[in-house]
């Protein structure tokens, strides 16, 4: 039985359209040429800042999969320091090789030469096996990451406004009916003489 080798190598940006098809579903929606160019952009800012790190693993000299590092604090409002492994992920004919394991081991030996105590995962919520590893190797969930469109947010927040003039027969009625109440109250309020 021959095993194959894992390899562990920082990202180069020739590895664009590898990242771009098996991080698709993470990256913004565009054409493939223009995703490509993102992921170049990323691992080239990655490259120059030592608190980034693009981290690939090669199953017998395929990419097999690949992790986005960065050093930031837990919130903006804990600032503990740590390395937040973004979308750890494993092209599906390479799972249960160990590639996982391999990419997890890097965020933690990465925590540790910059002496970070904590790694934080940002996994899928719907990928029920991602976050079942995640369990398994003691990344406990914290916090629920929401998303939403700012036009949804803003309709769910916001009033339902009309636009101007769309109910003008209703707003006439509506504006007598105040008229005419205060022009009583007015008369009410006048001394008989």
């Amino acid at each position: 039985m021959s095993r194959y080798s894992l390899t562990t190598r920082v990202a180069t940006r020739e590895d664009a359209p590898v990242l771009a098809e098996l991080w698709n579903d993470s990256l913004r929606r565009a054409d493939r040429s223009e995703q490509n160019a993102d992921l170049e952009l990323v691992v080239k800012g990655a490259e120059a800042s030592p608190e980034q790190r693009v981290v690939v693993v090669e199953y017998d000299g395929q990419l097999a999969g690949a992790v986005y590092l960065r050093i930031t604090t837990l919130s903006p409002l804990n600032l503990e320091p740590c390395v937040q492994a973004i979308h750890p992920r494993v092209f599906d004919q390479f799972r249960r090789h160990g590639v996982g394991h391999t990419l997890m081991e890097a965020a933690a030996a990465f925590a540790e030469d910059n002496g970070i105590l904590h790694v934080v995962a940002a996994v899928p919520h719907a990928s029920r096996d991602t976050n079942r590893f995640m369990a398994r190797l003691g990344i406990a969930p914290v916090a629920m990451y929401r998303i939403a469109p700012t036009t949804l947010l803003r309709s769910r927040i916001s009033p339902q406004r009309s636009p101007v003039g769309a109910d003008s027969g209703r707003t006439r009625v509506l504006a007598a009916r105040r008229s005419l109440r205060r022009a009583r109250a007015e008369r009410l309020a006048l001394p008989e003489a």
